[in-house]
C-alpha cells in the first residue's frame, strides 16, 4: 500500500499526462464513475457532507488502524473529487493522513482550476479526513 504522499506523486504524473484542464477534468469524471456503489440507505441527512454546493454523502470506518471511505455526489465532476480525495486518503492510518502535505490540492493545480464553491468544498472534505485522522485513537 502506497503511502499518501506517493498517491499524490503518482496523481501528479497522471494529471501531467493531459495537455490540458479540459483533459483533467474528463479524467476527474472518469475517476469519478470508478468508485464503489454507495449504498442508497446512507444517502440520508446523517452522511451528508455539508458545505458543497452539490450534494455529497460521505461515510467512513477505521479498521485494522486504517481509514476506510466512502462517498458520492449527485454532481459529476465532486463525484471525481471525492474519487481523487479518497485516492489519497483511502487505507491510510490516522498518522499518515496526519503527514500529507496539506498543499497537495495546488501541487495538482486543482483549486485554481475550480469554481470558488467547488474548491471551498474540497478543502472541507480535506479538513474532515484530517479532522478523522486527528480524532483518532
Amino acid at each position: 500500500m502506497a503511502d499518501p504522499k506517493r498517491r499524490i506523486q503518482a496523481l501528479s504524473e497522471e494529471f501531467a499526462f493531459f495537455s490540458d484542464w479540459t483533459e483533467r477534468y474528463q479524467y476527474l469524471i472518469d475517476l469519478g464513475k470508478q468508485l464503489p456503489p454507495f449504498p442508497a440507505e446512507k444517502q440520508d441527512e446523517a452522511h451528508k457532507f455539508h458545505g458543497c454546493q452539490s450534494q455529497v454523502w460521505f461515510d467512513y470506518a477505521w479498521q485494522n488502524g486504517r481509514l476506510q471511505l466512502q462517498g458520492t455526489s449527485d454532481a459529476t465532476i465532486v463525484k471525481g473529487l471525492i474519487a481523487l480525495l479518497f485516492r489519497v486518503y483511502d487505507e491510510q492510518t490516522a498518522e499518515e493522513i496526519r503527514q500529507t502535505p496539506n498543499d497537495f490540492l495546488d501541487t495538482l493545480g486543482l483549486k485554481a482550476h475550480l469554481s470558488a464553491n467547488r474548491a471551498t468544498g474540497l478543502v472541507g472534505m480535506v479538513n474532515k479526513i484530517r479532522g478523522l485522522a486527528e480524532t483518532a485513537v
